[in-house]
């Protein structure tokens, strides 16, 4: 028997089926839906760390394997939206809340938003994000629902970090949209890096498929598996 005879066999029986399907997985994730793992607390009271999130990548349009060209486009963020995209800054994947759209001028005074004019409205937060963070830090944060487009979202404030709480009116540039972490003294977001273009955006992170706590063991945090974002 030749020596090239076992290496075919397993080339046909293990090694290219293996990598068919190691192309069909990831192109899957590629085009259209994949997960991501959430190692910050930029977005906190909504996600935080260990939280590993959903994300549809045929949102808003589908583009080539691999790559951010668009083949086609259906929808376009939306005001309140969590997306994943491209920093403009340095190329990494990061988790935000789309603020400002296209057009739309922005200000935001002693972290109080305004959009085209009008203040947003700020209310009382449900308890349940407050505690799902924990009782130290609790204390080190004020916490608030903030109404976005008849959208409401939690939001958190650090006082004692130095921050960009202040900015004049922005106006957002075409294709582009403005973004924003919910823990808004803790964020590295529009505020810094300027508007991010429509092609950066990678999908709409749409909920939470499971969670684990860094800090305790990677114990898994149950109550949060399978969990909407709002």
């Amino acid at each position: 028997m030749s020596k090239k005879q076992p290496l075919h066999t397993i080339w046909v029986k293990w090694l290219r089926p293996t990598l068919i399907i190691l192309v069909v997985t990831s192109g899957f994730r590629s085009v259209l839906a994949d997960w991501n793992d959430v190692p910050t607390g930029s977005m906190k009271p909504t996600i935080l760390e260990g939280d590993r999130i959903v994300v549809n990548k045929l949102a808003y349009d589908l583009k080539v394997p691999f790559s951010t060209w668009h083949l086609a486009e259906w929808s376009d963020p939306q005001r309140g939206d969590i997306v994943v995209f491209f920093s403009p800054f340095d190329g990494k994947r990061l988790v935000k809340r789309v603020i400002g759209l296209p057009g739309d001028s922005l200000e935001m005074h002693d972290n109080q938003l305004a959009i085209n004019g009008r203040p947003l409205e700020y209310g009382q937060l449900d308890s349940r994000y407050v505690n799902a963070i924990g009782r130290q830090e609790q204390l080190e944060h004020q916490f608030a629902q903030e109404s976005l487009a008849a959208r409401n979202h939690p939001i958190m404030v650090s006082p004692l970090l130095p921050s960009r709480r202040s900015f004049e009116p922005i106006v957002v540039p075409p294709n582009s949209y403005f973004m924003m972490g919910d823990n808004r003294d803790n964020s590295f977001d529009s505020r810094y890096y300027g508007c991010v273009p429509r092609k950066n955006i990678l999908g709409r992170a749409s909920a939470i498929a499971l969670s684990v706590n860094p800090e305790h063991h990677y114990i898994p945090r149950f109550a949060r598996f399978c969990t909407s974002l709002l």
